[in-house]
């Protein structure tokens, strides 16, 4: 980790490694945990595989949806590792997503009491990674964590 480019957060899931990376990687129950409530997140496309799109949409009121996130996947190791950038949109284009371009790693690892469950999210200068910081990284990351933590914690 470069503390100057990236953003980290570190958990422990009191749940099966599968069951958290199940979480991750079922479209229904991804669309359960990925965007802070009270939004509601509506998952468009979840192709997890190297290469893969990952397209979410998100509403306030569960009618209307807009742009949330369109990505795509680098890396996907099952049950260890998805690794996804908004850098390069689904269909592989060279974006410039706002509020920031950035690319996450996701680790999850065995642990005594369930997952130790690790996110990076690394970013080209650190003006992005400030932006990333000051738009609430740490709260909106954190929530979301904490909601994937409930929903593998109730199994």
């Amino acid at each position: 980790m470069n503390p100057d480019l990236d953003l980290s957060l570190d958990r422990v899931i009191r749940a099966p490694r599968k069951r958290v990376w199940d979480a991750w990687t079922d479209p229904t129950s991804l669309a359960r945990w990925w965007i802070p409530a009270p939004l509601r997140c509506r998952v468009e496309r979840l192709d997890v595989r190297a290469g893969g799109a990952f397209v979410t949409r998100m509403s306030e009121d569960g009618a209307a949806f807009g742009p949330h996130l369109d990505a795509c996947f680098l890396v996907v190791d099952e049950y260890e590792r998805l690794v996804f950038t908004n850098a390069l949109d689904s269909g592989w284009r060279p974006a410039n997503p706002a509020p920031v371009a950035m690319t996450a790693e996701i680790v999850f690892l065995d642990h005594p009491d369930g997952t130790d469950y690790r996110v990076l999210v690394r970013h080209a200068d650190p003006a992005a990674r400030d932006r990333h910081a000051d738009l609430g990284f740490a709260d909106g990351w954190g929530t979301v964590t904490s909601q994937l933590a409930r929903l593998a914690e109730a199994g």
